[in-house]
């Protein structure tokens, strides 16, 4: 795996095993098709993934409205007040994941869509070749993910879900209660998790 850029000068909570999961996925899924993540921050998965379809010569794009998710808020404990807009008094992660983009040399090969995932959706007509989701973690954030995305995945390819967590006391139960719908749907093949990355396969 070759990257541009150290994943670990971006901001993010992706463990480095998970992002070589992405790479790799990325890699074998951009020979179909376009791939998708929900949830960029400040890009980095997107080095993983776009690095993987860059050199596929395909494109990734990027969902995220740059807002922060529920725990990225003022007062809560993921906020960096680095990311937050003073005159705005809102969070905005646009500028930071702009300039891994251009660090990473990844501009002709990831397609930023500043938007929820849900209106992003709402018009797709693109098979996609794998679909990861890492966006917001309330029941409602998650869900609208999965149901917006999931059926835009073509036959063979992949699902992709982050901070997946079977206990409770481990962390929040959003992304797996839509790993769980995932499966129940028979629409997917699990496949092997790595660290909190939950892994599906799309059936014909």
């Amino acid at each position: 795996m070759r990257l541009p850029i150290d994943p670990d000068s971006v901001k993010g909570f992706l463990a480095p095993q998970e992002g070589a999961r992405l790479y790799e996925l990325a890699k074998s899924a951009a020979r179909l098709g376009p791939c998708l993540e929900v949830g960029s921050y400040c890009g980095k998965s997107t080095v993983y993934l776009g690095s993987a379809c860059c050199e596929a010569d395909q494109l990734l794009f990027a969902i995220d409205h740059h807002r922060g998710s529920e725990e990225h808020q003022l007062g809560e404990e993921y906020h960096d007040p680095d990311l937050f807009d003073a005159d705005a008094l809102k969070m905005d992660s646009f500028r930071e994941f702009r300039r891994t983009l251009d660090r990473a040399g990844l501009a002709d090969h990831v397609v930023p869509i500043v938007a929820t995932s849900a209106l992003a959706a709402r018009h797709w007509n693109t098979p996609l070749s794998l679909v990861f989701i890492d966006g917001g973690h309330s029941e409602a954030a998650a869900c609208a993910d999965y149901r917006s995305w999931a059926p835009k995945i073509m036959i063979g390819g992949y699902l992709a879900i982050h901070d997946i967590f079977e206990k409770p006391e481990d962390g929040g139960q959003a992304p797996y209660n839509i790993y769980q719908l995932a499966l129940a749907s028979g629409l997917f093949e699990e496949l092997t998790t790595t660290h909190t990355l939950g892994v599906l396969r799309r059936l014909g």
